[in-house]
């Protein structure tokens, strides 16, 4: 198992890539820590993950929230001791073309995924800083290279990027890795949402000719978090289909 008995600490896990990835650690071994806004959400995830054989801990927690964030931090502690991955999943999108777009759309879509970004990475750092050792998996997206209407979802995706890559060489002699996943057009509620139409046409640009699965999101992640890639840093991964060609 590629992640035994590592404390893994997941955000926006309630469903979609989220939900994925933690079931993928869960696969290998991991014990997790996972959070959502959604309680319902996050209460069927943690039982489907003890049901896999897994210890796990759910809560509920906005990750803008700086002292909420503390607080879960310092639970998992008291029950797992520590922290060995971070992945900083959770995020939201508020679509609109500039000239229609609110001051709230803004900054709703920053503070979720930006500065939720920021909060737990935090947090979490000096747990890693202290034993030398930590993964961190930041997930952005494909769309950080700019969409019509997502002028506020890209510069946030791309903000994480930017945060990623200066974070590698503060964390790197510290013995943790910080590495950003870019999804492309996956299959979660996001797509769903999408008129059937449109989803044809992002089919047709995409080279393997379909959406991608959380699950193959999940199986980068595991990656990424595994001993596997203990010598990758400061990158950002596309898992998009072969969309976009950076």
């Amino acid at each position: 198992m590629r992640l035994k008995d590592k404390v893994s600490l997941i955000t926006g896990a309630g469903k979609g890539i989220g939900a994925a990835i933690a079931r993928r650690f869960a696969a290998e071994g991991a014990k997790l820590v996972i959070c959502d806004l959604n309680e319902e959400n996050i209460r069927a995830v943690v039982t489907e993950l003890e049901n896999m054989g897994s210890q796990a801990s759910g809560f509920v927690v906005d990750v803008t929230d700086m002292a909420a964030v503390e607080a879960m931090v310092k639970k998992a502690l008291e029950k797992y001791e520590t922290i060995d991955i971070l992945v900083n999943n959770a995020g939201i999108a508020r679509d609109a073309m500039l000239h229609k777009m609110s001051e709230d759309d803004w900054d709703q879509v920053m503070n979720v995924n930006m500065k939720g970004t920021f909060n737990m990475t935090r947090v979490v750092v000096p747990i890693m800083r202290e034993k030398k050792a930590g993964r961190i998996v930041n997930v952005s997206s494909a769309s950080r290279f700019g969409n019509a209407g997502q002028s506020n979802y890209a510069a946030s995706k791309e903000a994480i990027v930017g945060f990623t890559r200066s974070l590698s060489w503060e964390l790197g002699t510290k013995g943790i890795t910080i590495n950003a996943i870019a999804p492309g057009t996956i299959e979660t509620d996001m797509y769903w949402g999408i008129p059937e139409g449109t989803r044809e046409v992002m089919k047709l640009i995409t080279p393997l000719g379909r959406a991608g699965t959380p699950e193959e999101v999940a199986n980068l992640a595991l990656f990424l978090a595994s001993d596997e890639a203990s010598y990758i840093t400061g990158q950002v991964i596309h898992c998009d289909g072969g969309i976009f060609r950076p």
